[in-house]
Parts: C-alpha cells; sequence; structure tokens
C-alpha cells in the first residue's frame, strides 16, 4: 500500500465507497466499467495503462467482508471478480531445481499447498500469500494468510505435465508434484469458492 494512501484517508475520511466500476477478468487484467458497461452487463474495457495497472495493484486490499477494492487514494473502489480475488500465472524462477513460481496479477508469489479444479476445467491453485488487510482497528496491515488463486488459461497445460488425475465415483481428483512435494489436486464447484475462501465475487455496499 502507497505511503500516501493513509495520509489521504486521515485528510478526507468520508469519501464515498465506489462499487460496480473496477472489474479482475480471469486473465488478471483490471477492467474499466463505466455507466454503459454496467448497465448492460458488459465486462469492460481492459486498462492498459502500465503505470495505472501498478497503481492498483500496489493498493489491492481486502477488508474483513471478503471485499476486495482498489484504494484510491481516499477513495474505496470495490472490484467484481469474475472468478477469484487473485490470478497467478507460472513464471520462470532461473533456477535449475526449482524451475517455476507462481506469481499474481499484482505481482506477489503464492507458495501452494494445493490445487482444484472446477466443473468447468478451470485450475485454481490454493496457498499462502502476503497480502493487505483492512484491520478492525480502521488500518491496513500485511498478513500472510491461506487464498485462492485461479491459473491463467495460458498455464493449464504447463500445469498438467506435474499433474496426475484418476477416477473416484464422482469426480477426477489426484497429485501434482511441486518442489518434490506431493499437492492434492482435489475437484470443486465454482459456487463452492467463494464460501470457502471468503470473498465476494459482487461487492455490495
Amino acid at each position: 500500500m502507497d505511503q500516501g494512501i493513509a495520509q489521504s484517508l486521515v485528510k478526507w475520511p468520508n469519501v464515498p465507497h465506489c462499487f460496480g466500476w473496477l472489474a479482475l477478468d480471469r486473465r488478471g487484467a483490471w477492467r474499466m466499467r463505466d455507466d454503459y458497461a454496467q448497465a448492460h452487463g458488459l465486462p469492460g474495457d481492459v486498462i492498459k495503462h502500465a503505470a495505472l495497472n501498478a497503481f492498483i495493484a500496489r493498493n489491492y486490499a481486502s477488508d474483513a467482508e471478503g471485499r476486495y477494492f482498489f484504494q484510491n487514494g481516499p477513495q474505496r473502489v470495490y472490484v467484481n471478480l469474475d472468478a477469484t480475488p487473485w490470478v497467478v500465472r507460472m513464471m520462470p524462477t532461473g533456477n535449475a531445481e526449482h524451475p517455476w513460481q507462481f506469481q499474481t496479477q499484482s505481482e506477489s508469489l503464492l507458495t501452494p499447498t494445493a490445487a482444484f479444479m472446477d466443473e468447468a476445467g478451470h485450475i485454481l491453485i490454493e496457498g499462502m500469500l502476503t497480502q493487505t488487510i483492512w484491520s478492525a482497528a480502521n488500518q491496513f496491515c500485511e498478513i500472510e494468510r491461506l487464498s485462492i488463486a485461479l491459473l491463467h488459461d495460458h498455464d493449464i497445460e504447463l500445469f498438467s505435465g506435474l499433474a496426475s488425475l484418476g477416477n473416484t465415483a464422482c469426480a477426477l481428483e489426484g497429485s501434482w508434484q511441486w518442489q518434490g512435494r506431493d499437492l492434492a489436486l482435489e475437484p470443486i464447484t465454482a459456487a463452492e469458492l467463494a464460501r470457502r475462501f471468503e470473498f465476494q465475487t459482487r461487492p455490495q455496499p
């Protein structure tokens, strides 16, 4: 979180929150949703300005209700989530022993503990992630906690090379190799994700 954010909140403490204008899509892109996009249920325009993307990523946080937002100075802009609060890519590390790491759309690193596959075949990575929280004491703090991230669809084939699936009575499940460990790969429904990992896809006032 940028240092100037806390100062702006003290100076302008009662700026109304904003809902519906910003979204995070399934490929980790931030999208601006104007009045027309909101009225017609459209995804909005991808934000391509590199500095603005970086500013949003640095000031991305969540509150106690599982609503994710971009703190734009004194104004809190809540984010509609097309899937999960985080989207990860498998990025090369340059380390021959451990060649890959999971990097979020905010360029933070997620340490995986398990993975899931939903009914549409999307891969979701569970793991520990340091993130910014608006605490009960009305201040921002950084904590490491268990989170869930959608794997970018460009990396599904790469992930599949690490995974082994088997048939059970009701679904596919199995395991995958990560840095010398066997991690679980389990089925999950899209509807269960938000409940299990306590986030809101469509934040409301």
